[in-house]
């Protein structure tokens, strides 16, 4: 039994509202919403959120109502790991025992239907506690990501003995990305964050891992939208 999580708060200080907000024809929420309905290996989708509008607009498609979200883990606070648990915890009351927990950020909706069925494949090939969405990392701190010691002097963040001087020199390091997450519900029931166990990288194109957190990233992400569209 596979199921296909999205979670969607109704805050938001950088965008607000959204994740219910218009995006070429849609609401947001629906480009990661729709790859989950589609997705054939998916048995059951369920939305978390505290938002009624978009509550009330997830009971409308294929989806498991497994009620509002507590007012707890609405906060600004609250994790997202929390978050994944309560909605594992109400979805097997209701249907049973759940094979592989799929989360789909709908604050990243460029990834393509076929970055899902990777992340699939890998999961069930390498059978890890959880897959994490990453991309090749912009800034390397062996090489030029510097922060300063207690006089103010800047110091490369993580230095090395053969002092690193050409990007190429340096260990390969990701950026999370957070756009897709695959996880066996046995480690989410039992670990009390993310990085407890064995977790993996599942390796997206960074052009794709663009997160919404601000206007700026809404425009960008409408901008390449647009360009994935008219191809």
């Amino acid at each position: 039994m596979i199921v296909g999580h999205i979670g969607a708060r109704k805050g938001s200080k950088g965008v607000p509202g959204k994740n219910f907000r218009n995006l070429h024809g849609k609401p947001m929420i629906d480009w990661s919403l729709d790859q989950l309905l589609r997705n054939s290996r998916i048995d059951v989708v369920i939305v978390s959120t505290d938002d009624e509008e978009i509550y009330h607009h997830a009971c409308t498609k294929d989806t498991l109502d497994i009620g509002m979200r507590p007012p707890d883990l609405c906060t600004d606070t609250a994790s997202k790991w929390t978050v994944w648990q309560h909605s594992l915890a109400v979805t097997e009351a209701q249907i049973g025992p759940v094979s592989v927990f799929v989360d789909l950020d709908c604050t990243s909706p460029l990834r393509w239907d076929s970055d899902v069925n990777a992340a699939l494949d890998q999961f069930a090939a390498e059978r890890p506690d959880m897959l994490m969405s990453c991309c090749a990392a912009r800034k390397n701190p062996y090489f030029n990501l510097v922060e300063p010691d207690e006089t103010g002097a800047l110091h490369v963040s993580k230095p090395l003995a053969n002092h690193v001087v050409a990007r190429q020199q340096a260990p390969e390091v990701y950026e999370h990305a957070a756009s897709t997450y695959v996880l066996d519900p046995a480690y989410l029931k039992s670990a009390f964050s993310l990085f407890e166990g064995r977790v993996l990288p599942f390796l997206m194109p960074s052009e794709r891992c663009v997160d919404i957190d601000s206007e700026l990233d809404f425009k960008i992400v409408e901008f390449l939208m647009k360009d994935q569209i008219c191809d």
